[in-house]
């Protein structure tokens, strides 16, 4: 692992093999041993909203008193989405990006003191695809890697028809692979849900024309067979991609944001 500073941010990645470099960039809260956030902006696994997904995320929950690193994680890119060479070259797949919420979570416990975080209460947001993410992330990883909590908006879910996100399986499986079935159901996270998922914060639009909004709904069918405290948002308008933008959706989606707030209020005094 390397350390590079740069412009507010931190490379905490540098994967050997392809050199592309994984970036960290903090916003800190205010205070001691605060709560932190590992933001995962969306972009289809292809490429990231870095805006409404990102930097307006980090920024709300720093306002908030809780402390946001936001996650350039690796994506297939543009190259890969206009031309199909990853049938040649491995390029950017699976499990690229977990590998990446992975190392990210890891170091911010590792540099937890320098950053006044509780490493008790790291948790990890994302959107759409980096919806996704993070809750692989709460199914994948080892007990001592996995997010405190998820928080999980309009999230792409599953692999398989009919509600997939076919942009989504391309990027993350890559092209070769795209055809074997067992991927897919391993990707399928209302399949993979089991009772250790930490607590979920889920939310999406009715009306969202990018991400079928069933897909939340297979996911919330599936916390709730295992027993998995959380919560799910179904907004009638809002879309898609409205993020943390005062701006985006509508003033009805828009409210997830208090909702939020105070559920993770609420799971903090229970603990």
């Amino acid at each position: 692992m390397t350390l590079v500073s740069a412009k507010g941010q931190e490379n905490i990645w540098q994967h050997t093999a392809c050199k592309a470099k994984v970036w960290l960039t903090p916003y800190l809260a205010q205070g001691q041993k605060r709560p932190a956030i590992i933001v995962c902006p969306g972009g289809s696994y292809f490429w990231h909203d870095m805006k409404a997904e990102g930097k307006d995320v980090g920024a709300w929950l720093q306002r908030n008193g809780i402390t946001a690193f936001v996650l350039r994680y690796r994506t297939a890119y543009v190259p890969a989405f206009v031309t199909h060479y990853r049938w040649i070259w491995r390029g950017n797949r699976y499990p690229d990006p977990q590998d990446d919420l992975r190392q990210a979570i890891r170091y911010v416990k590792q540099h937890a003191e320098r950053w006044n975080v509780d490493t008790t209460k790291i948790g990890a947001m994302g959107f759409s695809a980096g919806g996704h993410l993070v809750v692989s992330g709460g199914l994948f990883f080892a007990e001592h890697d996995r997010p405190a909590f998820i928080a999980s908006l309009y999230p792409v879910v599953t692999m398989s028809a009919p509600c997939v996100h076919k942009r989504s399986r391309r990027a993350l499986m890559g092209e070769s692979k795209m055809r074997n079935h067992a991927l897919r159901d391993a990707l399928s996270l209302e399949k993979q849900v089991t009772s250790v998922c930490p607590p979920v914060f889920l939310a999406n639009c009715i009306d969202d024309p990018i991400v079928d909004y069933r897909n939340a709904i297979l996911l919330d069918s599936a916390l709730t067979a295992q027993h998995v405290p959380h919560v799910y948002y179904q907004y009638r308008t809002g879309g898609h991609g409205f993020g943390a933008s005062e701006t985006k959706g509508s003033a009805e989606c828009r409210t997830w944001k208090q909702s939020f707030l105070a559920w993770l209020s609420q799971l903090w005094k229970a603990k």
